[in-house]
């Protein structure tokens, strides 16, 4: 046990990925946000590497898959964006003593528990880092370690400790700020290549990788993309 505790910053479902509108209808949008966040919970809840889980959301569905877990449900800053989510959850963690946090989106349905496990464990091994925060080797001051979109504009899993170690921005260029960010606190960030977390889903384009990737095959999401015939729709 790492000491590291994930967080997931989830918004209402209800109206969710808009920029699919061009291939999906509204109610195929909220099944596919539903399918790809719960595809990513059970990545989770697989993982051996984690000390706790946080879900940030106001979402009942949401908060219904948390509490099913003996998760936590963090309802302040739920609506503040995908950095205020996070922010609020990492605060409120290392008020607490946590050591460490790791934070990835819902909506990269091809990541596995093994991936997060290889993630954290990355980190762990630079850090050294124990459930109670000691620490045994010079690194102690901090450590972190980031997992790029597969465009390498976007981070979609960073791990850092302590929780408040570096300032954290997200959005579809915030790869690059982040290893400078961390830079300047003095950290040299680890660089991780994970496919199912590098794929998250915001555009059509996102569906076609994500249906070509080796890792896709089995999921529920690729079933529920297959049963609505999505290549045909995307090659219009």
């Amino acid at each position: 046990m790492t000491g590291i505790w994930a967080i997931i910053p989830v918004k209402e479902l209800h109206g969710a990925k808009q920029r699919l509108a061009g291939v999906l209808t509204p109610e195929e949008r909220h099944r596919l946000a539903i399918t790809m966040l719960e595809e990513v919970l059970a990545a989770l809840a697989g993982a051996k590497n984690l000390a706790g889980v946080a879900l940030v959301t106001l979402d009942p569905h949401a908060t219904a898959i948390a509490r099913r877990h003996g998760w936590r449900v963090i309802t302040e800053g739920a609506r503040a964006g995908h950095t205020g989510s996070v922010d609020a959850a990492r605060h409120l963690l290392a008020a607490e003593g946590i050591p460490g946090i790791l934070t990835l989106p819902g909506d990269i349905p091809a990541t596995t528990a093994t991936e997060i496990d290889t993630a954290v464990a990355a980190h762990g091994a630079s850090t050294n880092i124990t459930a109670h925060g000691a620490s045994t080797d010079i690194t102690a001051h901090g450590a972190f370690t980031i997992v790029p979109a597969h465009d390498e504009l976007g981070s979609n899993t960073i791990i850092v400790s302590p929780p408040l170690a570096v300032p954290l921005r997200f959005g579809d260029n915030s790869y690059l700020p982040h290893l400078a960010a961390a830079r300047a606190a003095g950290l040299e960030p680890k660089i991780l290549h994970l496919p199912g977390i590098a794929l998250d889903i915001d555009h059509p384009a996102d569906l076609a990788s994500f249906l070509r990737l080796p890792q896709s095959a089995g999921t529920r999401t690729r079933a529920l993309l297959e049963s609505i015939n999505i290549t045909t729709r995307l090659e219009k």
